[in-house]
């Protein structure tokens, strides 16, 4: 998969596993549909930085589900 392209699949993909990195536990807040398109690169942006990360304490865990709530459609 190509995660260059912005993508309804890629995007899907990329909020399914920042919900699995972040250990979401409301799923409905990651709905693709609530989200731009035209924000995919700043999503794949926090998407590449968890994964290069890795662990992520539960502060900073937050700090990242408050970034996705802010590119979220309003």
């Amino acid at each position: 998969m190509n995660l260059e392209n912005p993508t309804q699949e890629n995007l899907k993909f990329l909020l399914d596993e920042l919900a699995d990195r972040l250990k979401v536990v409301n799923r409905t807040i990651m709905d693709p549909e609530d989200y731009d398109i035209d924000k995919y690169d700043d999503i794949k942006f926090m998407y590449d930085m968890i994964v290069q990360k890795g662990h992520l304490s539960a502060s900073e865990a937050q700090a990242f589900i408050d970034e996705l709530r802010s590119v979220r459609k309003s």
